[in-house]
């Protein structure tokens, strides 16, 4: 049963105003906080004494709000209301409020969740990666996801487009009654879904094995700086974060970056030393995070029972068995690889070799990349 989370409304109406007043810093909020020993104590302490402990800004905030308290009170009232078993806000000092979270250097003062509360309390990992990912890297995702699922953890991603949302996926599939999940972790409010295309997927998490989770007020719209501080919560909810795909200029270096402030484990997925998408988790290793090459290697370093699943490698099906009978996925190999080379590999007319080529897409074997480009699907 899930823990009760409801707030007095009076002590609601404090939080919202504490932490959504626009100008209010957290570090300022955390101030007034410490200094009143509660919301409803600091929002009615008054000018002077807000002045005398956050600075005349915070002050300002709090004096002369642009953000409607009122209007912002009634509309999480009313989305609470609509859903009481599945939407909470959590505080601080909530039972509910992640522990992991409590030990970063500037955890949310307040949370929005839609789903399975109860996953906050569970051993998670989080799984990021390029928004613009090769269909193999795809394939690791959902694939690592599903067997780390399967073996209790709950797989944390941001919901984008991509890595994040193959993760989501391969997570959900691989719940069972044992544990497992997934949460997203977004740059909206929950009353909102960025990019819209994951709609569906936002509401499979949120109505099944998953719980959607936010620090953002409803209504908050996808603006540019709410993701970088998404990705502190992605990184401090977690024991660690694998990348699957990633460019060196990245988003999902950054959560990794996060992710070792915090004092969790890093992982990363080797790729093709010809793209891109691996430059960045080939500098993650570089710099000291743990290749991985199967879903076991995690679960052995993060010391958790290894069920029977990890026996084999967690990757998807691959034709490696079939690769001594086919001279033409010899020919394509792990890499990116053009009509031309593969033509001069195996002699074969370009006709007959488009015709195959085709088939092999269709069947799901292989992918048609930007730049007149093949590659068999679960290469690196």
């Amino acid at each position: 049963m899930p823990p009760d989370t409801a707030l007095p409304a009076d002590e609601l109406r404090a939080w919202l105003r504490l932490v959504h007043s626009p100008g209010l810093s957290p570090g300022a909020a955390r101030r007034l906080l410490a200094a009143f020993g509660s919301p409803q104590a600091a929002v009615a302490a008054g000018p002077g004494a807000w002045r005398e402990v956050a600075g005349v800004d915070a002050a300002q905030a709090l004096l002369q709000p642009s953000l409607d308290p009122d209007a912002l009170f009634d509309t999480t009232q009313a989305w609470l209301a609509a859903d009481p078993a599945r939407r909470h806000v959590l505080t601080l000092g909530d039972s509910a409020y992640p522990a992991a979270l409590l030990e970063t250097a500037d955890p949310p003062l307040l949370l929005y969740a839609q789903g399975r509360i109860g996953l906050l309390a569970r051993p998670s990992i989080a799984i990021v990666g390029s928004r613009h990912a090769t269909p193999g890297g795809l394939d690791n995702a959902r694939a690592f996801a599903a067997h780390l699922s399967q073996a209790g953890l709950v797989v944390v991603s941001g919901l984008a487009l991509g890595i994040d949302g193959a993760a989501h996926e391969g997570a959900l599939d691989g719940a069972n009654a044992s544990g497992g999940g997934t949460i997203a972790v977004i740059g909206t409010g929950l009353d909102r879904v960025y990019p819209r295309r994951h709609h569906a997927l936002a509401h499979r998490i949120s109505e099944g094995a998953g719980l959607m989770l936010s620090e953002l007020a409803l209504g908050s719209l996808p603006l540019q700086h709410h993701f970088p501080r998404r990705n502190r919560i992605i990184a401090g909810l977690t024991l660690g974060t694998l990348v699957v795909e990633a460019a060196v200029q990245s988003g999902s270096l950054i959560t990794a970056r996060l992710a070792v402030e915090c004092g969790r484990e890093v992982f990363a997925i080797p790729g093709s030393i010809h793209s891109p998408q691996s430059r960045g988790c080939h500098q993650l290793i570089k710099d000291g995070a743990k290749l991985v090459e199967t879903a076991d290697d995690i679960v052995q370093e993060l010391r958790l029972p290894a069920p029977g699943v990890f026996a084999t490698a967690a990757t998807p099906p691959s034709d490696a068995a079939d690769a001594g009978h086919d001279p033409l996925l010899e020919a394509l190999g792990h890499d990116p690889v053009t009509l031309d080379a593969l033509s001069a590999r195996l002699g074969w007319p370009t006709a007959e070799l488009q015709t195959r080529l085709l088939e092999m897409e269709l069947d799901g074997r292989l992918a048609r990349l930007p730049g007149g480009l093949f590659q068999r699907r679960g290469a690196g």
